[in-house]
């Protein structure tokens, strides 16, 4: 007698982006590309989700409300879910800021440039989560 296979859920991508037309922008990128999405305002948020949900990837603004910025989500995820460290994707306008570049050289995540196309931000996401099952 065969077990039946179970077909596991997906694992979501986490997306922390407070301006609403962008995240709603992201996230139907990441949908419609087959990646299911749990969606967060700010950086506080984003660490109160990681520390009980698993996740395939964080994309991540670098500048965030609250007091905690994706920089600080990375460092967070590094110390505290170092299987997800590599899996951490920045979406940012603000590349020229001096924080933004260091923080990006530190990190060595991919940063994807606001404003971008869907497929330029998809091709990203599959190469650092894998395709989306």
């Amino acid at each position: 007698m065969s077990l039946p296979v179970l077909k596991t859920q997906p694992l979501p991508v986490l997306l922390v982006e407070d301006e609403p037309a962008v995240m709603a922008y992201v996230q139907a990128a990441l949908e419609r590309s087959g990646y299911p999405v749990v969606c967060c305002e700010s950086g506080v948020d984003a660490l109160r989700l990681l520390e009980t949900g698993s996740f395939l990837g964080v994309v991540s603004d670098m500048r965030t409300p609250g007091g905690v910025d994706g920089g600080q989500v990375h460092a967070w995820i590094s110390r505290n879910r170092p299987d997800l460290a590599s899996r951490i994707i920045f979406i940012t306008g603000d590349v020229a800021n001096e924080e933004t570049v260091a923080t990006l050289r530190e990190t060595g995540a991919p940063c994807v440039e606001k404003p971008f196309r869907v497929a330029q931000f998809i091709d990203v996401v599959s190469r650092t989560f894998g395709k989306a099952e």
